[in-house]
């Protein structure tokens, strides 16, 4: 008796490996380097650190990390001069939720920023974990 032979066994394989596949997705789908809420809190407080947050000025007004430095995403472009002054320093992106701030993150480091991290959940997970915004 063949196991591949049998039109069942495939069909239980095939959703074996989707399901699988469906798991593994989101960890394939994380780029660069995260920091969790206390990961950051040290980094920021051993001084060296700049917090760039990627939102839009909007959303940024509603809420953000102290010291942090608003250049949204699709301006990254136009404010090359800005970001070259963080090559020597650790870099903190920020989002709302993460998303934004991983792409803007692998940019950063594209642009010759050495020490580039995204902060997992962003301004969202760390307002959850009782953490401070300044408006």
């Amino acid at each position: 008796m063949n196991f591949f032979s049998n039109p069942l066994n495939l069909l239980l394989v095939a959703a074996a490996a989707l399901s699988g596949g469906m798991l593994l997705w989101p960890t394939l789908q994380t780029r660069g380097r995260k920091l969790s809420q206390l990961q950051a809190t040290q980094m920021i407080n051993q001084g060296k650190t700049v917090i760039v947050d990627v939102r839009d000025p909007a959303e940024f007004a509603t809420g953000h990390l102290a010291g942090a430095v608003n250049i949204p995403l699709n301006e990254f472009p136009n404010r090359q001069s800005e970001i070259e002054k963080f090559k020597s320093k650790n870099v903190i992106a920020v989002c709302q939720q993460g998303v934004r701030s991983a792409r803007a993150a692998s940019q950063l480091g594209k642009a010759g920023c050495a020490e580039v991290y995204s902060l997992a959940g962003g301004a969202t997970a760390w307002q959850s974990q009782g953490l401070p915004l300044v408006k």
